[in-house]
C-alpha cells in the first residue's frame, strides 16, 4: 500500500468564482509543487475543463479525477466525478440540459472562459453556472451512480449551499461516496453534534478558487496505485484500502 495525498475540489478559471490564474497551466504547477498525487478538477456545473487538466498532469506525474461540482435545484453542492471522458461527456450533456438559461454578468459573477493548453481563452460560457440545476439531489446522485461515478455531498459543515444547511440532515437513503467537510472543522468535531453519520467516509479538500489554495488541504488515501477503481475502494474502506484525514 501506499499513501497518496488527494484533493477532490478544485476549481479552475472556467467557474466564474475562479480566480483569473485559475489556469490549467498554473494548476497543474501548483498542485506539483504541493505534493498532490490526485486533483479533483469540479467546475460549477460543468466538466469542460477537466480532460484537458488530467491530459498536461498526466504528463507530471498526477492523476486528475474529472468531475464537477453540481448545484442541485434544492440548492446543494454536490462533487460528481467520472473515470472515463465518455461518461464525463454524457455527464455534460445532462448538465447542459438542464442549467437554466440565466445570461451570466461578468462584472458581477466573474469570467466563464474555457481556455487552452496555452491558456489562450477558445470559448466563454454564455450561461450562469452557479445557477441551481432543475435536478433535485436524488436525481443527481442517480445520474452520477446510473454512469458508475462518485458522489461527494461538498463542504456539508458549511451554513450555505451545503446538503445539511439546505435540508437539514444528510437522508438516510441518499448513496453517498463520501461526505466533504471543510479545512475549518475536524472530523470528531463535526460527529459530536452530528453522530449519526459516524459510519460514513469523510474527506478533506482545498475547494481552491484561487492558485495559493490548491492542494493547500489533501485527504490521504491508501491505495495500491493511481486509479479510478482504488480511489472508490479506498472510499468503500475496501481491500485494505482507506482514507485518512
Amino acid at each position: 500500500m501506499r499513501t497518496f495525498r488527494v484533493d477532490l475540489h478544485t476549481h479552475t478559471v472556467l467557474s466564474p468564482c475562479g480566480d483569473l490564474e485559475m489556469s490549467p497551466v498554473n494548476i497543474v504547477k501548483k498542485a506539483g509543487e504541493r505534493g498532490i498525487d490526485i486533483l479533483g478538477i469540479s467546475d460549477h456545473n460543468t466538466t469542460l475543463h477537466a480532460p484537458l487538466i488530467k491530459k498536461m498532469a498526466a504528463r507530471e506525474g498526477l492523476m486528475v479525477v474529472m468531475g464537477a461540482e453540481v448545484t442541485t435545484k434544492e440548492e446543494v453542492h454536490c462533487l460528481c466525478f467520472f473515470e472515463t471522458e465518455e461518461k464525463l461527456t454524457v455527464f455534460q450533456s445532462y448538465l447542459e440540459a438542464h442549467l437554466p438559461h440565466i445570461p451570466n454578468d461578468n462584472d458581477r459573477f466573474g469570467y466563464q472562459v474555457v481556455v487552452n493548453e496555452a491558456d489562450e481563452i477558445i470559448d466563454e460560457i454564455e450561461w450562469l453556472l452557479i445557477s441551481a440545476i432543475d435536478q433535485s439531489i436524488d436525481q443527481v446522485e442517480q445520474k452520477v451512480h446510473e454512469l458508475s461515478g462518485l458522489f461527494i455531498p461538498a463542504h456539508i459543515n458549511k451554513a450555505q449551499n451545503s446538503i445539511i444547511s439546505q435540508l437539514g440532515f444528510v437522508p438516510f437513503d441518499l448513496n453517498v461516496d463520501a461526505l466533504e467537510i471543510s479545512k475549518h472543522i475536524s472530523k470528531t468535531s463535526f460527529l459530536e453534534k452530528n453522530a449519526y453519520l459516524k459510519d460514513k467516509t469523510f474527506i478533506k479538500s482545498s475547494d481552491a478558487h484561487c492558485i495559493d489554495l490548491v492542494g493547500e488541504v489533501c485527504t490521504k488515501f491508501q491505495m495500491m496505485e493511481a486509479s479510478f477503481e482504488e480511489v472508490k475502494m479506498a472510499l468503500r474502506n475496501e481491500g485494505g484500502r482507506f482514507v485518512d484525514l
